[in-house]
């Protein structure tokens, strides 16, 4: 098969490698697109390995159809689905574990379904589990315009919360509020620890990918009883902490990633999202927000757009010339 594989330069170009073999439990999907996301970026880099056993090819997400099933898999040979996976989205085939499927909902492309797992279960996990977001409450997303983030925004306003984010730039802001923000803010504008004082006090949960250039201001706008979740280090990995404000607003910090939870609890934390918001799912209003489809040739052009920060939403690979349109999945 073909993977992308980094080349001397350190580029990804299409690569002939060997078809992963599958362990018990698991099946071989035919990737038709592959989402991209920033820690694809940060694993190319080398600050952001794969999980020990895992797939070294870039790729957190997938779309397809099932081509094989492995030892103990009797069902399921033709389905068409997505994935989160541990790696190995951007190639023809990766194996995936089949309690891990998602059946493609009926009316979506093989590319929104692509651009969804990671966000989706990301968002759904950060909000709901760790930080128990509760209906009437307001919560702080930054980096809304990003696929977590447009993810993020969509579910806090189907729970019933306020909310409330950042994201650069008028395009993105606007963005922002079409998906329902109550509150949308231009961080090249007026500081948000200012804007949310003056409009709402306070809130009750901050999910943030930015880190330590935005550390002081969350802890500070946290209402009594906050949950503050780090989720990436983007503007900066060491920050410094006042114990008495975060005692004193009996506040809680929670560091939290995916990727590296087992595969047992990645299966909870899917059924949960499904049991919870599977409805919306299957009537398209959790699908995702899609900067652009490109070939996976253009793997550098797209990695390139994301590290400038340039998408909106999520961009998507389509694998090895597949059409990554329409399934008419059911």
């Amino acid at each position: 098969m073909t993977a992308l594989l980094p080349d001397a330069s350190g580029r990804l170009a299409p690569t002939t490698t060997a078809v992963p073999p599958l362990r018990p439990g698991e099946v071989l999907l035919e990737v038709r697109a592959a989402g991209v996301n920033r820690a694809d970026l940060s694993q190319l880099a080398g600050h952001y390995p794969p999980p020990p056993g895992e797939s070294s090819v870039l790729g957190l997400e997938a779309a397809g159809q099932v081509v094989e099933l492995g030892p103990g898999v009797e069902a399921g040979l033709g389905l068409a689905a997505c994935a989160l996976l541990a790696g190995g989205g951007y190639a023809e085939r990766v194996a995936v574990p089949a309690s891990m499927l998602i059946e493609l909902p009926h009316g979506w492309s093989f590319a929104e379904a692509a651009a969804f797992p990671e966000t989706a279960l990301t968002a759904f996990l950060n909000l709901f589990l760790e930080a128990r977001l509760q209906p009437g409450e307001r919560v702080l997303i930054h980096g809304g315009a990003s696929g977590v983030g447009t993810a993020a925004i969509k579910q806090a306003k189907l729970a019933g919360a306020t909310v409330v984010t950042t994201a650069g730039g008028p395009e993105k802001v606007d963005v922002c509020r079409r998906l329902g923000a109550d509150l949308a803010l231009d961080r090249h504008g007026e500081p948000f620890r200012d804007v949310v004082k003056r409009e709402l006090g306070a809130v009750d949960v901050v999910l943030d990918m930015v880190g330590e250039s935005y550390f002081a201001a969350n802890l500070d706008l946290l209402a009594t009883g906050g949950r503050l979740v780090v989720i990436a280090t983007l503007g900066g990995r060491r920050a410094e902490l006042d114990l008495r404000q975060l005692m004193g607003k009996r506040a809680r910090l929670i560091g939290s990633t995916l990727r590296s939870r087992p595969l047992e609890e990645k299966v909870r934390i899917k059924e949960a999202f499904l049991e919870r918001f599977g409805e919306a799912v299957a009537s398209g209003e959790l699908k995702p927000v899609i900067d652009a489809v490109v070939p996976w040739e253009r793997v550098n052009e797209a990695h390139e757009r994301m590290r400038e920060n340039r998408t909106i939403g999520k961009l998507v690979l389509e694998v090895g010339g597949a059409d990554a349109g329409p399934s008419g999945g059911g």
